[in-house]
């Protein structure tokens, strides 16, 4: 290390300042109400869309890997949305 790295390091340290602090709990106003969520039938379709995952001769394992997180992100999404009142209730009119 050379002495004009050492300077440099030096005369960053007197110029840091403590950081502010964030206001993580101040109230903040309600969001509009948007349309009510509706749940997908086949969650896996987006991932499928893009094609086969590029791993080689590991291709099949990581497709249906991908298939599997893609369905359980959409049911723990379904009941975030569920416990928060936003999915569109069933349609029992096409019965």
């Amino acid at each position: 290390m050379t002495s004009r790295h050492r300077s440099r390091k030096k005369s960053g340290r007197g110029k840091s300042r403590s950081p502010q602090p964030l206001e993580f709990w101040k109230v903040v106003p309600e969001p509009d109400r948007s349309e009510p969520i509706k749940a997908v039938d086949d969650p896996g379709a987006i991932i499928r869309s893009l094609g086969s995952p590029p791993f080689g001769p590991h291709t099949t394992e990581a497709a249906r890997f991908l298939e599997l997180a893609s369905r359980k992100a959409a049911a723990t999404a379904a009941a975030l949305a569920n416990a928060a009142g936003l999915v569109e209730a069933p349609d029992d009119s096409d019965e």
